[in-house]
């Protein structure tokens, strides 16, 4: 786990939305089995309506893991990519220096300007009309592995603590990649990256 530590002084309060992305459900080996996954998301251009449940056209396979209300959307901040890069070539899933493009990890939303230890369960983001509210942080599963290409992958979120986290929609509306939005302090308790924390157990054992 990142050793950072949370800071009043140095908390986000603002940041950016560089890009929106959502998936369709299909097919997904893991390992030697077949399932069906919306992990791939790609980039959408233009207004994006969002309701109660996610983005319009944003489609969810398992709903214990992703959708619902409590995980409506997914949120990683877009500073985590060049690391997972390089976690791929180093594992030898690339040979070569392919750029992670934003959704690549199931991102619904790639923020700039916000990381696990500056958001907290609780905190509200506001872009305009829009409130979103976050619920916890995202855990990985056999499916994130398999996108990455290698097996230690999910061990690597948890312990890097780059993980992103899930919104709740307080106020549907519409949203743009390049819109700015505000940290909305919640009651900070607890920062998604303590609560990943908690959790870790399970996903190190």
């Amino acid at each position: 786990m990142s050793e950072a530590v949370y800071s009043p002084a140095r908390a986000a309060r603002f940041g950016r939305v560089l890009s929106i992305q959502i998936g369709r459900v299909r097919p997904l080996m893991v390992g030697e089995r077949k399932l069906m996954s919306a992990i791939g998301k790609t980039a959408v251009a233009g207004p994006v309506a969002l309701g109660p449940l996610g983005l319009m056209g944003d489609e969810q396979a398992d709903l214990s893991v992703h959708g619902g209300l409590s995980k409506a959307v997914y949120a990683l901040p877009s500073e985590h990519l060049p690391w997972w890069q390089a976690q791929r070539q180093a594992r030898g899933v690339t040979m070569f220096d392919e750029i992670l493009n934003p959704g690549y990890l199931g991102e619904n939303l790639s923020l700039q300007g916000l990381s696990e230890h500056d958001v907290f369960i609780g905190d509200g983001l506001k872009l305009g009309d829009v409130v979103l509210r976050v619920t916890q942080p995202r855990e990985p599963c056999g499916k994130f592995n398999a996108v990455m290409g290698y097996a230690l992958a999910a061990k690597d979120m948890v312990q890097s603590g780059r993980c992103g986290f899930y919104l709740a929609v307080d106020q549907p509306g519409i949203l743009q990649a390049g819109a700015s939005f505000e940290v909305i302090p919640g009651p900070r308790s607890t920062s998604v990256a303590d609560a990943l924390l908690h959790k870790a157990w399970k996903h190190l054992r």
